[in-house]
């Protein structure tokens, strides 16, 4: 079986569950997962790792069971990719009162150079080139 035959939606969620040790020790960051074909090629986190906000609070990161929600909402925002097969889908997420609050960016991405391929008209320069 190959990448591109895994749902897209199965494939998030083996990034997430991939990343979520580094997840559990952050209160906020930004997923990031490329896509080409439908299929997650590279993937990451960004994230400022000096959290001034909650110093004096005592928050230390989320729960395995926050990531799980995390998870569960990554894979439920994939409802809203509609029509493109290439680009990037970027996970905002912050704990806030113990809840994790996710934005879900996606960014499509196409090449003009394959558009200008499939629609050059071939067959007229041939036609030419021959008289």
């Amino acid at each position: 079986m190959t990448l591109e035959q895994i749902p897209l939606a199965r494939q998030v969620d083996v990034v997430l569950e991939q990343l979520s040790g580094e997840l559990r020790g952050l209160t906020a960051g930004t997923i990031v997962i490329q896509i080409r074909n439908d299929a997650v090629g590279r993937f990451g986190i960004r994230h400022l790792p000096v959290d001034c906000g909650n110093s004096d609070r005592g928050t230390h990161g989320m729960t395995a069971a926050q990531v799980q929600n995390l998870r569960r909402l990554a894979v439920e925002a994939l409802r809203h990719k509609n029509g493109w097969t290439h680009g990037e889908i970027s996970y905002d997420f912050v704990l806030k009162q113990d809840q994790v609050y996710v934005s879900v960016q996606f960014e499509s991405n196409y090449n003009m150079a394959n558009l200008m391929f499939r629609f050059s008209p071939k067959s007229r320069n041939r036609r030419e080139a021959s008289n």
